[in-house]
């Protein structure tokens, strides 16, 4: 059965890293017998340049009818004068929103041969680290009214939840727990916020339908502070809008390199846009220097969640690995010893590990 694809490229290193992985997924349906069709459409700043919009509804509809999105990068300094509401970024919120994707899976996973280059002590990292961060996406204060007040001396945002909310993305976690190592680590500020009592008390009754599962509760701070003093314990985190945001942003940095990690925004169906957690880094657009393991990795994540292609997904993942046991680094990796290539041969290198 075909399977549609929308190809979000996007700004900056978008296109070349959304390249290389592209050839990645025409090399998984070669192997194993699917047919992937690709279909370009414009977001971000490209797509201001072209339409004068950031999300061009035509964009939004091509989404709406794909079986998953793959995303590259939005935003660049050519366009940070516009104001808040027109910039590439919006494109982003605007695409979770229209294509309701309210979970955020982050992994920050240490690859074993990347080991040094986590700024964690080695015996702190252990043999290994793999933590999944899942962030509720289109609730909370992002979300909520932003009110400033008419004097301009005073503002507030609002933070909202509801239990439908809060119930859907704890199960997301919950279900996937199962999948790994059947714990659940929720966080929240309990202790200070309304929504987040509610949080922990509809987390709290959606573990009784997962007697398998454990589940502990974290305030946000201690959270953040157990991610460095000793992530191990972790396994599965479960979190609203903004703190997730901040804590998969900090686990990503104890992986080594931002430019490692993929992503997956899902809604209950199994529909996903993926993308790699970095940005568009025009600073080194268009030289052949960026790292695409991260983009690579989104599709086999999107194989393994939106299509449940799980042997595929796992033949991208060994070959990632395998090319990381080999000297070859793009620069962002790289370590003594090792031999820098550019974005293309790394993407080749994958290929042929496949």
């Amino acid at each position: 059965m075909k399977k549609k694809i929308a190809v979000v490229a996007g700004d900056g290193i978008g296109p070349e890293i959304v390249a290389e992985a592209l050839k990645v997924l025409s090399a998984v349906g070669e192997k194993f017998g699917h047919e992937f069709e690709v279909e370009h459409v414009l977001a971000g700043g490209c797509a201001i340049d072209a339409t004068g919009e950031c999300l061009p509804q035509s964009t939004l509809d091509t989404c709406k009818a794909a079986d998953a999105v793959l995303l590259g990068a939005v935003g660049g300094p050519k366009w940070d004068t516009l104001p808040g509401a027109k910039r590439p970024e919006k494109a982003l919120l605007g695409l979770r929103a229209g294509l309701g994707l309210f979970c955020n899976l982050r992994p920050a996973t240490v690859w074993a041969p990347l080991k040094d280059a986590s700024p964690l002590k080695p015996e702190i990292i252990g043999e290994g680290l793999d933590v999944l961060v899942v962030r509720e996406l289109t609730g909370g204060i992002y979300f909520g009214d932003h009110i400033r007040s008419e004097d301009g001396q005073s503002a507030k945002d609002i933070m909202a939840y509801s239990v439908p909310e809060i119930e859907r993305i704890a199960r997301m976690a919950f279900d996937a727990a199962r999948k790994r190592n059947k714990k659940v680590t929720s966080v929240d500020k309990a202790n200070v916020l309304e929504t987040s009592r509610l949080w922990r008390e509809t987390v709290t009754r959606i573990a009784a339908e997962y007697p398998d599962v454990e589940l502990n509760h974290f305030y946000v701070d201690n959270a953040a502070m157990q991610l460095v003093r000793d992530p191990k314990q972790l396994d599965v985190v479960l979190t609203e809008n903004m703190f997730g945001d901040i804590l998969s942003d900090e686990a990503s940095q104890i992986t080594g390199s931002i430019g490692m990690l993929p992503s997956a925004s899902l809604r209950e169906d199994g529909f996903g846009m993926y993308e790699p957690i970095h940005g568009s880094a025009p600073d080194i657009a268009g030289k052949d220097i960026a790292n695409p393991l991260a983009t690579i990795l989104s599709i086999a994540m999107m194989l393994r969640y939106t299509f449940g292609l799980l042997e595929e997904a796992s033949a991208i993942e060994n070959a990632v690995a395998k090319v990381l046991n080999g000297p070859l680094r793009t620069g962002d990796i790289a370590t003594d010893g090792t031999t820098i290539v550019g974005t293309k041969a790394m993407g080749d290198a994958v290929l042929a590990a496949l």
